[in-house]
């Protein structure tokens, strides 16, 4: 039998999931009011995609209370490399140079996120500098 595919979430799903991420197990209410601080959501359309999220196992819907709670079951590191490996590979044709050198280049990087790049960098080497 094959493996299961990956859950590959929508635009929508994804920014359902930053709030959860973000906050914890949250009521509708709260992830469509989060949602509303960058663009206009109704709270309707914010149900259903959690409902349909609940039916795809990427959310689990705590029932115990009146207001239910959501709470991610997908892991936000695992699914931030599932979409990364996807995009490298559409994107770059797989070249994670040809990311980086992009991103570097068409935004300001701070001091503190070139350190974090320097280290990385060493400890992909070994730690040699």
């Amino acid at each position: 039998m094959a493996a299961a595919q990956p859950l590959k979430p929508t635009d929508a799903e994804l920014e359902i999931l930053q709030v959860l991420w973000q906050n914890g197990p949250s009521t509708v209410r709260f992830v469509n009011d989060e949602l509303n601080k960058t663009k206009e959501v109704g709270y309707t359309t914010t149900l259903k995609i959690m409902q349909l999220m609940t039916e795809k196992n990427m959310v689990r819907r705590d029932e115990s209370n009146r207001s239910h709670v959501y709470e991610a079951l997908l892991k936000e590191e695992a699914t931030q490399k599932q979409l990364l490996n996807k995009f490298l590979d559409t994107t770059f044709r797989g070249s994670a140079s040809r990311l980086v050198m992009q991103a570097l280049g068409s935004h300001q990087t701070t001091p503190e996120e070139l350190n974090q790049i320097r280290e990385l960098l060493n400890k992909l080497e070994g730690g040699s500098k």
